[in-house]
């Protein structure tokens, strides 16, 4: 008896192909697998409506459209939704129950993104703490040092650093700290005193605590309601003079009116990969301010983790239909959690 060939319904795009799949990589996934591949452009959610049925797994990426009630209806032979990509919320939030009720499994890359989150975190330490900017700025302008910008400046070398949320991208940060011999302190409700002690860390109980103790901040916490703005006007002015803050995360964690008033006073140096709204409009008072560094939400890119997207996402469709299990599963019981 001939054996089934699990059947792939792949919605990606060829741009997206070459961005995150290797070609040895994408050549495996459509060896072992009868692959519908998107011969272009951008499908629509009708046009996956129109090609999911009999379709095994359902495979998507950055641009895939949003799966919908009426795609689950024609989705009769689904059992997997692979994303080759991060953050599945809005991409499957109108179907979690329905994913739920059918036990259909879930798989997301966001793993690989935290990679380079993480190594854009640490390398934004480095350069704020160090002054970087300030420095050739100065040099720029005809100067040489300057020692507002040197003068016993703590670096990311022994110091103290308060993570916000001990999520994907946190734990992939807490790995890279460990080559810098720094105290790590933890904020998160749902890290557990054993799951602390296994990276390292210490867990405190009061956000507060992390802020006043910290000579870095960084934030890595998910956009749900209980996050909301969970930064604010006290936790700011708990910062000591020449602390670096960071949000790597979600704008929404962060009110960015205490943040407004708090970087006037020029006490800590400031970097926003992310906001609300985003972009910030082009006259924010936070856009000019000198100690305020903001990027265009990049720090996810980079070759090492878009690699790895395709090599996690192929691994994960092979297991899966080899019976065993995969890195990278969306646990649907904690769907709140994720954001």
């Amino acid at each position: 008896m001939d054996r089934h060939v699990p059947r792939l319904l792949y919605v990606c795009t060829p741009g997206h192909t070459r961005d995150v799949f290797p070609p040895a990589v994408y050549e495996r996934l459509c060896a072992n697998f009868d692959v519908d591949a998107n011969p272009g452009d951008r499908y629509s959610s009708e046009q996956v409506e129109e090609l999911i049925q009999g379709a095994d797994a359902l495979i998507t990426g950055w641009g895939a459209p949003k799966v919908t009630p009426a795609i689950m209806e024609q989705a009769d032979s689904l059992k997997l939704i692979a994303h080759s990509a991060g953050s599945v919320l809005g991409l499957l939030d109108d179907v979690v129950d329905t994913l739920r009720e059918r036990e259909i499994r879930v798989f997301s890359a966001r793993r690989c993104i935290a990679y380079n989150v993480a190594e854009a975190t640490i390398g934004t330490m480095i350069m704020l703490s160090r002054r970087w900017i300030d420095h050739v700025g100065n040099t720029r302008g005809g100067g040489w040092r300057n020692a507002e910008f040197t003068a016993g400046r703590q670096g990311l070398l022994g110091a103290t650093v308060g993570l916000v949320s001990a999520s994907a991208v946190g734990r992939e940060v807490i790995a890279l700290l460990a080559a810098f011999r720094t105290r790590v302190l933890v904020y998160d409700p749902y890290l557990t005193d054993y799951d602390a002690g296994a990276l390292g860390v210490e867990r405190v109980e009061d956000i507060d605590e992390l802020f006043t103790a910290s000579d870095f901040v960084s934030l890595h916490a998910p956009s749900i309601p209980a996050t909301q703005n969970i930064v604010g006007k006290r936790q700011l002015d708990l910062l000591r003079d020449g602390a670096v803050f960071l949000n790597n995360s979600r704008g929404s964690v962060l009110d960015h009116d205490a943040l407004t008033e708090a970087a006037r006073a020029g006490r800590f140096q400031i970097a926003l990969d992310v906001s609300t709204p985003e972009p910030l409009p082009a006259d924010h008072p936070l856009r000019s301010m000198p100690n305020v560094h903001i990027t265009p939400h990049t720090a996810g890119t980079g070759a090492y983790g878009y690699e790895r997207i395709g090599e996690t996402t192929v691994d994960a469709v092979e297991s899966f239909f080899g019976g065993r299990p995969f890195d990278g599963e969306v646990d649907l019981s904690r769907w709140e959690l994720y954001g």
